[in-house]
C-alpha cells in the first residue's frame, strides 16, 4: 500500500506520478535562504495542480520534510479538493535550511525516530518550524526524506541517517534521498543499505544535475536502488536533450524499472506562481522530447506511472 495524506492506497490506484515537487513552502527560514523556496499561496497551488490534473496527472510526491517550511494542512486539504494523491515527507532536510537553536538539531536518535515513526503512523505534527513536535493533524506522511551534504557527510555521528533507517525498517516506508554530488549518493545508499535499509526503500534524487559521471547512477542503481532525476527543464544545469541521451544511456545499461522522474519546483518553476515552468513541462514539453528521441511509451509509462507505484508502496 502507498500511504497518501488521504489515506492507504493500492499502489494500481497511484496512476501518472512526478515523483519529486514541492507544492507548498512557508515564508520561514529557507525563504530566508533563497526567496524561491516560498510557495504559500493556496490559491496558486491549486491553480498549478488543476492544470497538472487536466493533462492526466494524478499524483504528487512532496519532499518537503517538517520543521522547514512543510505545510501539511494545506497538502490534505489541497488533495482533498483536486483528488490527486499526494504523498508527504517527514524526515530532514539539509541543516542550512533549520536555524541555530531548532530541535533537529538537538534531538538524539531515538527522539528524532520517535517523530519520523509518529508521522508515519498517527499524524503529521504541526508548528514544527517553530516549536517542538506536539500538536498533530490525522493524515499521515508516506515518505521519509533524508539529506546529505557536505556538513552531514563530514558529521561523525550520523544520528538523522540512524533514525530515519531505523524508521523505514520498522514502517516499511520508503527514504527519498537528497544529494548534492552522486559520490553522497553512493556514500547515502551504502550507508542505509549497511543500517538494515532495503535497497528497493532508497531512493537517491538529484543525480542528474551533473552529467559527468553517469557510470555512479549505474552503480547506485545496481546496489537495487531507485534513481531519481529532477533536473528537467533546469537549464542552469543542462539542457532536457542531455537529460534524455542520459536516460538513454541508463535504458541501455537496463535500468528502466530503477528510474524516477520529477521536475523539482521552486517558486521560480511554477507557472502559478510567475515562475519559468509549471507542473505541465513534464507533459507538454519532456514527455514529446523523449518521443522524438526514440524512447517507447511502456517505458515512460514505467518512468511516470509504474515504477513510483513500487518504489513509493511500504514493503
Amino acid at each position: 500500500m502507498i500511504q497518501t495524506v488521504q489515506g492507504l492506497i493500492p499502489p494500481a490506484q497511484l496512476g501518472f506520478c512526478h515523483s519529486h515537487e514541492h507544492l507548498f513552502l512557508a515564508n520561514g527560514h529557507p525563504a530566508t535562504l533563497n526567496p524561491a523556496l516560498r510557495i504559500d499561496d493556496y490559491t496558486a497551488t491549486l491553480s498549478e495542480l488543476e492544470m497538472f490534473q487536466s493533462l492526466g496527472g494524478q499524483a504528487i510526491v512532496d519532499a518537503q520534510p517538517l520543521g522547514c517550511g512543510r505545510m501539511e494542512e494545506e497538502l490534505a486539504k489541497v488533495s482533498l479538493q483536486t483528488k490527486i494523491h499526494i504523498v508527504a515527507s517527514t524526515g530532514f532536510h539539509k541543516l542550512a535550511f533549520y536555524p541555530a537553536n531548532h530541535w533537529i538539531r538537538t534531538f538524539s536518535t531515538e527522539e528524532l525516530r520517535e517523530v519520523f515513526i509518529h508521522e508515519l503512523t498517527k499524524g503529521m505534527y504541526v508548528g514544527t518550524d517553530s516549536h517542538l513536535p506536539k500538536e498533530y493533524i490525522n493524515h499521515k506522511a508516506g515518505l521519509i526524506k533524508t539529506a546529505i551534504d557536505e556538513e552531514r557527510l563530514n558529521d561523525p555521528e550520523k544520528k538523522w541517517f540512524a533514525a530515519a533507517a531505523q524508521a523505514s525498517i520498522e514502517t516499511g516506508v520508503p527514504m527519498m534521498c537528497h544529494t548534492e554530488t552522486v559520490e553522497q549518493g553512493m556514500y547515502l545508499a551504502d550507508l542505509y543499505i549497511a543500517l538494515g535499509v532495503s535497497p528497493k526503500n532508497i531512493i537517491i534524487c538529484h543525480l542528474d544535475r551533473k552529467l559527468d559521471n553517469i557510470e555512479a547512477h549505474k552503480k547506485i542503481a545496481e546496489k537495487g536502488c531507485f534513481v531519481e532525476y529532477d533536473t528537467i527543464g533546469r537549464f542552469k544545469y543542462h539542457d532536457d536533450e542531455s537529460e534524455v541521451e542520459m536516460l538513454k544511456q541508463m535504458l541501455e545499461w537496463g535500468f528502466a524499472d530503477a528510474i524516477l522522474l520529477g521536475l523539482d519546483t521552486t517558486r521560480q518553476r511554477l507557472k502559478s506562481y510567475g515562475g519559468e515552468i509549471g507542473l505541465d513541462y513534464m507533459i507538454e514539453s519532456f514527455i514529446p522530447l523523449m518521443h522524438r528521441r526514440g524512447i517507447p511509451q511502456e517505458t515512460i509509462d514505467k518512468f511516470m506511472i509504474r515504477n513510483p507505484a513500487i518504489a513509493f508502496s511500504k514493503i
